[in-house]
């Protein structure tokens, strides 16, 4: 059906909600005032729902049995189908820290994506996680695989993307590395911080440089003290976007809020990190080159028990926030669309329920869940 309506739902923009008739036609959105004609297209009757933006996951490894370190294109298109499922209609394949060989084979297969026939969330690029990372914070990274810095090897990856790597994760402390954050920006690609035991000093020197973005914050990284804010509070204090994964495991509640009430609702982006356990049960997994444990829905690695990404899906991160910040829908919802949409560049198309931007729409009920979605004006749920 090349044009739908919507009709009699409570549609998501300014920061409000108000009744409104949206229609799509060839994937893109335009709003009308209620009670517009629909009579040359299909009309859904969304009353009790609300309509909000599609949501935008800037930060994952994978879904469904797919890991994105080893995923060709036909199975990054089973994670956007899943993620679309889940209100995501955007989203960013973050790939871990590897060798030069198997990297390229990913950005390959991201680039083979483009030609298969996609009927789920969106991929909009790639993220680097790695491979300029502190040894002391690394995490999930194959420490032998780290490097300090490398500038003609992120021009050689961004080449071989076609420009479709948007986002690389760097620690400031290491040799070289706030060097290069304006190269890395000319480059097209969005620098953040994490995995990091960088001092204040040295994260305020890389936010200085260019860096916007604090990589999962609290999580593989120094952590405020009084005598020395670290990379912690240096995140905290500056005006860039930082990412929070609100399962309940990687940020106390408390946690969360403070970030919220620190930093604002427009400076806050909730990703997922998740792995390719995400929507499926316990058990024994992978995470790049790593063996990973999920027991109760907490990932970790077989190795030593550190924790290795999340089984959280967007779906489940909006229902999490609500609860842990107390605050309304309306305030929580730009975590999930505008911020990321505005922290990547996306925001001209993305992010928002506007004329003539995508069609990427969630519909939900009184209790948050997720009814119908509608990624590029095609109906995905």
């Amino acid at each position: 059906m090349d044009r739908v309506y919507f009709v009699n739902g409570q549609v998501y923009q300014g920061r409000t909600f108000a009744e409104k008739t949206i229609r799509i036609r060839g994937g893109k959105v335009t709003v009308l005032d209620p009670g517009s004609p629909t009579g040359d297209g299909a009309v859904l009757d969304a009353a009790g729902l609300k309509i909000v933006p599609g949501f935008i996951d800037t930060h994952t490894h994978g879904a469904v049995g797919v890991d994105v370190n080893g995923a060709s294109a036909e199975d990054l298109e089973k994670i956007c189908r899943f993620m679309a499922s889940n209100g995501t209609t955007a989203w960013q394949a973050s790939v871990l820290t590897d060798t030069q060989e198997q990297t390229e084979w990913c950005i390959g297969e991201m680039k083979r994506h483009e030609g298969l026939e996609q009927k789920g969330a969106e991929l909009m690029g790639i993220h680097l996680e790695g491979p300029f990372l502190s040894p002391a914070y690394k995490g999930a990274m194959p420490e032998h695989l780290l490097q300090k810095n490398n500038l003609p090897l992120v021009r050689h990856y961004q080449e071989l993307a076609g420009g479709k790597i948007r986002y690389i994760t760097i620690s400031p402390e290491l040799e070289g590395a706030v060097e290069m954050i304006p190269a890395l920006r000319e480059l097209g690609i969005v620098v953040g911080i994490g995995h990091s035991g960088a001092t204040y000093q040295q994260a305020m020197d890389a936010i200085a440089a260019g860096a916007t973005v604090g990589t999962h914050v609290g999580n593989a990284m120094r952590l405020l003290h009084q005598h020395e804010p670290a990379i912690f509070g240096a995140i905290l204090e500056s005006d860039c976007y930082a990412e929070v994964i609100a399962d309940g495991r990687h940020l106390h509640p408390g946690t969360v809020r403070i970030l919220l009430k620190a930093k604002g609702p427009q400076r806050i982006v909730a990703i997922t990190d998740s792995i390719m356990a995400a929507g499926l049960p316990d058990g024994r997994y992978h995470l790049g080159v790593n063996e990973v444990v999920v027991e109760d829905g907490d990932a970790k690695l077989a190795s030593d028990g550190t924790r290795a990404g999340s089984t959280l899906t967007h779906a489940a991160a909006l229902k999490n926030l609500l609860a842990f910040t107390g605050r309304p829908l309306e305030e929580i919802l730009p975590l999930l669309s505008e911020n990321p949409a505005r922290e990547m560049g996306y925001f001209g198309r993305k992010g928002s329920i506007e004329t003539d931007k995508d069609a990427d729409l969630v519909l939900l009920n009184e209790s948050c869940d997720i009814v119908h979605v509608f990624a590029r004006g095609v109906q995905v749920k």
